[in-house]
This record gives structure tokens, C-alpha cells and sequence, in this order.
């Protein structure tokens, strides 16, 4: 038999697009980075906003400006821990990045040294201006 150098009529092209470790289900709310849109969150997993102030909710700040802590994230890469003094006291944290576009999102608390600040442990911070909100937002 001879080898044809045409594919079968029966195929498809295939275009490149992007492919992210992780996709959120569509019938959430969620966040992608604002950078590359990779998923990087759902709002289920959102425990404090800082742009809402009351007495049950803490206010976050990332060092360009205001964040959300989150209970879990996907698509994201996590660096060497180190400690550093934050607002609220002293704790080993860990930057974090979106796997896709390699931008510094954040970070991981990865441990609390005042014990009113130990429910942050193994929570991450992302800062509004790397996040984009996506699905079904009005």
C-alpha cells in the first residue's frame, strides 16, 4: 500500500489554545487571572473580602493593594516559604503564581505564629489586581 501525505478527509484540525491544570465548573462564580485567564478560583471557597468591613470579616491587603483569602485555589505554583512580618504579625509565607503565565499572584500562609492568626494556615491570599471575576457575575 502507498503512504498518502494528505490526512483523511474525516479529521479535524486541531488550533492551539490554552490548556490549564485545572477548570472550574461553569455554573459557578469563579476567578481567573486577569493576565491569561487561567481558572484560579471558586467563589465557594472565598472566606473574606476585603473590600466588605465589619466586625466578623477581616480585612486583607497584598503588597499592591487590596486581596481575598481563599480556602483553596487551582492553577497555581507555590514557591519557597519564607518568613516575613505582615499587619497582622509575624508568618512563613510562600508566594504564589499562576501556572500558565508565571505572574506573582499572592501568597500561601503557611504558618501563623500568634495563635489568632493560625486559621490562616494553609490559606491563600490573591490580590484583586491579578484576579478577574468570571461566570455568571451581574
Amino acid at each position: 500500500p502507498e503512504l498518502s501525505e494528505e490526512p483523511p478527509a474525516e479529521m479535524v484540525k486541531m488550533t492551539k489554545s490554552k490548556t490549564f491544570q485545572a477548570y472550574l465548573p461553569n455554573c459557578h462564580r469563579t476567578y481567573s487571572c486577569i493576565h491569561c485567564r487561567a481558572h484560579l478560583a471558586n467563589h465557594d471557597e472565598l472566606i473574606s473580602k476585603a473590600s466588605f468591613f465589619s466586625f466578623s470579616m477581616q480585612s486583607f491587603q497584598g503588597s499592591q493593594g487590596r486581596a481575598y483569602l481563599f480556602n483553596s485555589v487551582v492553577n497555581v505554583g507555590c514557591g519557597p516559604a519564607e518568613e516575613r512580618v505582615l499587619l497582622t504579625g509575624l508568618h512563613a509565607v510562600a508566594d504564589i503564581y499562576c501556572e500558565n503565565c508565571k505572574t506573582t499572584l499572592g501568597w500561601k500562609y503557611e504558618h501563623a505564629f500568634e495563635s489568632s492568626q493560625k486559621y490562616k494556615e494553609g490559606k491563600f491570599i490573591i490580590e484583586l489586581a491579578h484576579m478577574i471575576k468570571d461566570n455568571g457575575w451581574e
